[in-house]
């Protein structure tokens, strides 16, 4: 796994979030097994749809550092393994829901390539929130 030569300089609390469900890819897996609950890897990929096997893995590495994501691995024939969200990662769900919520008045929808359970995030032209998902 990467090792970063300098230290994380986290000050605040928003920065600690930021760096724990920010980026690209942790928010949308974080997402899909909310949803979903439990996967295993391939269909966790076929899920998240355009994302390499190397960027997949290192991201649900960080999640499972951060206990965000639990990784439980069966020893048995064949092996296989099944993500879930820890409790912790629970807790981010509703925090994710309200900046899909925002974000969705103000950034113009592009339905052709949105991601399944992004489209279940719902808002009105008013700001003011229809529903949650």
């Amino acid at each position: 796994m990467y090792h970063p030569k300098l230290a994380k300089d986290i000050r605040c609390p928003l920065e600690y979030g930021l760096d724990i469900f920010g980026g690209k890819w942790k928010s949308r897996i974080i997402c899909v097994l909310s949803k979903k609950k439990t996967l295993r890897y391939s269909i966790l990929r076929k899920e998240m749809t355009n994302i390499t096997d190397a960027v997949l893995s290192a991201t649900l590495k960080e999640l499972i550092a951060d206990d965000i994501v639990y990784r439980n691995q069966f020893n048995e024939i064949p092996p296989h393994v099944e993500y879930s969200l820890t409790q912790k990662g629970v807790s981010i769900v509703p925090i994710l829901k309200n900046i899909c919520n925002w974000a969705g008045i103000y950034h113009k929808q592009d339905n052709e390539n949105m991601l399944t359970q992004c489209q279940k995030c719902t808002y009105d032209t008013n700001n003011k929130f229809r529903k949650d998902f």
